[in-house]
């Protein structure tokens, strides 16, 4: 999907905003509930839960400036104080987490790299999956959501040596916390989910 790109967004912009722009590692409460969407897109499905749930602590990580912009305009519009939005890489999710922090996970609709040579790049890849378990509490969660069945069933294989998985479904009825892509996707497919608590043995 081609994203517009907004030329007035730049990185003192983002800064300016409260965005964290460059890896650094970030002071969390540990008593409260910490929610981190890896690749938030335009923040809908992650901008509702912290509006729903004030008292906890979300976490959007988005690698494009001008997508990660318009979830900047819905903290402001909504004025989620509970919302930390970083611009960043996957792949330095440990960059920015020590060990424990986190409780839940969300991979919503993250690019299938449906060629193989290319299926390393998938956030649900185990060089991904190692980096999630590190930085998850020991009861930790992590969701994913895809409307690409090949890529649902290779992601199944993928987390089960470190996710002990409790859900999947193939049909996931729609629900109050969805991301823009999955409200028109799911007129036309059907949605996968799966949800895995950490293996601690």
């Amino acid at each position: 999907m081609r994203v517009k790109k907004l030329s007035f967004v730049t990185l003192d912009l983002l800064k300016s905003k409260s965005v964290i722009i460059e890896p650094e590692k970030i002071t969390l409460d540990p008593s409260k509930v910490t929610h981190l969407e890896v690749g938030s897109g335009k923040g809908h499905f992650i901008t509702s839960l912290a509006k729903d749930n004030p008292e906890q602590v979300f976490i959007a990580f988005e690698l494009n400036m001008s997508v990660l912009y318009r979830i900047v305009e819905k903290k402001e519009m909504l004025g989620l104080t509970n919302l930390i939005i970083i611009l960043g890489d996957a792949k330095n999710l440990d960059q920015y987490f020590e060990k424990d922090m986190i409780d839940y996970i969300y991979l919503n609709f993250s690019d299938p790299w449906p060629k193989k040579k290319h299926h390393k790049r998938r956030l649900t890849y185990e060089t991904f999956l190692k980096l999630y378990q590190n930085i998850l509490k020991p009861s930790g969660i992590l969701q994913f959501r895809t409307d690409v069945y090949p890529f649902f069933m290779d992601s199944v294989d993928y987390v089960e040596p470190y996710f002990h998985i409790f859900e999947t479904t193939t049909d996931l009825p729609p629900s109050l916390y969805m991301t823009e892509y999955e409200e028109k996707k799911r007129l036309h497919t059907k949605i996968n989910q799966l949800k895995g608590r950490l293996k601690n043995d």
